[in-house]
């Protein structure tokens, strides 16, 4: 029997799984997978490989995650990617995909097939009512404005410069796109751009209607100084570290604002909020951002009221004042 690892951000995997079995029945070799506030990617990536070891038959996986682009689909994909031909996975979550794929293990052997077989069920489940609510269906194609003019003489035009340890993800790929509607986003590591699994993972994660790109720095620098290939793109650059950030300020990528979001926490770090984490040398590094003019906008979603960076910094300055 196929096993199946529902994934989710929060508690929604292990709810939709009791309600599923409310309707269903109890069901063999399903596994609920949450992400939770205080935990990462590697937490959330440890629960799916015991999850994974608990299951009668290991050759055959399919996940069912939440969204697509998010920390559950991100290490999902991680580890498919040697089971390929085997193991798959579906995003976009609802109560009757997950019904669908109970009933489809009674009549299919392969994730692959059950995958396929559940499209259509967790689409049409989608509706509203009134009807006259329903959207009509567009007929006409995006218009050439918004898609971009790649190749077009001209600079890109920054709708976002973000510091966000965890990339490209869910918020970036839902929330910030949407607010900024880029043309392209653009991974700027000199880490990630060596690292072909994390550049083939970021590139799955991107909206489908946006180009996601990585570049190591001296790359980024280069391309923000083309005046004759890049008008009417919109770029929205991500960046793991103030580090890196200032690197490419200092080679001349200009920049006026940097949206901080999210810093992860590691050995020697503070943590003065829920979402960022310093050492001394971030400090430092926030304080020569400043010297070149840069604002700090501190705000993991668009909605979000944005955070004091001063504040920030000196209670973080405090604390590391204190381990001193």
């Amino acid at each position: 029997m196929v096993g199946i690892i529902i994934a989710s951000h929060g508690e929604f995997a292990e709810g939709i799984l009791q309600s599923a079995g409310m309707i269903f029945g109890e069901q063999e070799n399903v596994k609920a997978v949450t992400l939770m506030p205080s935990e990462g990617p590697d937490d959330v990536k440890a629960k799916m490989e015991k999850a994974v070891a608990s299951f009668d038959n290991q050759d055959e996986v399919l996940f069912l995650v939440d969204l697509w682009g998010g920390t559950p689909f991100n290490q999902a994909s991680s580890l498919i990617e040697e089971h390929k031909d085997q193991w798959a996975i579906v995003a976009g979550l609802n109560l009757p995909m997950l019904i669908e794929a109970f009933a489809s293990r009674f009549s299919m052997n392969t994730a692959h097939e059950i995958a396929s077989s559940i499209l259509d069920t967790a689409k049409d489940a989608v509706k509203v009512s009134p009807e006259e609510l329903e959207p009509a269906e567009e007929t006409s194609a995006t218009p050439a404005a918004q898609q971009g003019s790649a190749g077009a003489p001209g600079k890109f035009e920054y709708v976002l410069a973000r510091i966000d340890s965890r990339l490209l993800h869910g918020q970036v790929a839902t929330s910030w796109t949407k607010a900024t509607n880029p043309t392209r986003i653009i991974v700027v590591s000199d880490e990630v751009a060596q690292d072909e699994l994390r550049k083939k993972l970021i590139q799955q994660a991107a909206p489908s209607n946006v180009k996601a790109h990585v570049v190591p720095i001296h790359k980024m620098i280069d391309l923000a100084k083309d005046d004759q290939h890049f008008g009417g793109q919109r770029a929205l650059l991500l960046f793991e570290n103030p580090q890196d950030v200032l690197k490419a300020v200092e080679g001349g990528v200009p920049l006026e604002t940097i949206n901080v979001g999210s810093m992860s926490h590691s050995t020697g770090k503070v943590q003065p909020n829920k979402v960022l984490a310093f050492d001394q040398d971030d400090i430092d590094t926030f304080a020569k951002l400043k010297e070149f003019g840069l604002d700090f906008d501190v705000r993991k979603v668009p909605a979000d009221q944005r955070g004091d960076m001063d504040e920030i910094i000196k209670r973080a300055q405090e604390e590391l004042n204190k381990q001193n």
